[in-house]
């Protein structure tokens, strides 16, 4: 229900900032579960937190962009057929 209400949300909103916003919404707990996914099994495969945490950060990063990439696919799908001229 969440991803429909985003969805209408990004196809009806005009503003970018509005549409950022959205998307932020759904980008951020995808960059924070991307995080302590990575750092829960970097813990179990290597002894320096230092590279834990090195590891988790550039995870939570590619989720972060995938998810974004994701999102921004959808505003475009729902605006590809919008401004065409109908003859």
């Amino acid at each position: 229900m969440t991803l429909g209400v985003g969805q209408i949300l990004l196809g009806v909103i005009r503003p970018m900032w509005a549409k950022l916003a959205i998307a932020i919404v759904f980008v951020a707990p995808a960059i924070v579960g991307g995080y302590h996914a990575t750092h829960g099994i970097a813990k179990h495969m290597m002894p320096s937190e230092t590279w834990q945490i090195v590891f988790s950060v550039i995870d939570a990063v590619a989720v972060g962009v995938t998810a974004y990439l994701r999102v921004a696919g959808m505003a475009a799908a729902d605006q590809s057929g919008r401004d065409r001229v109908q003859a």
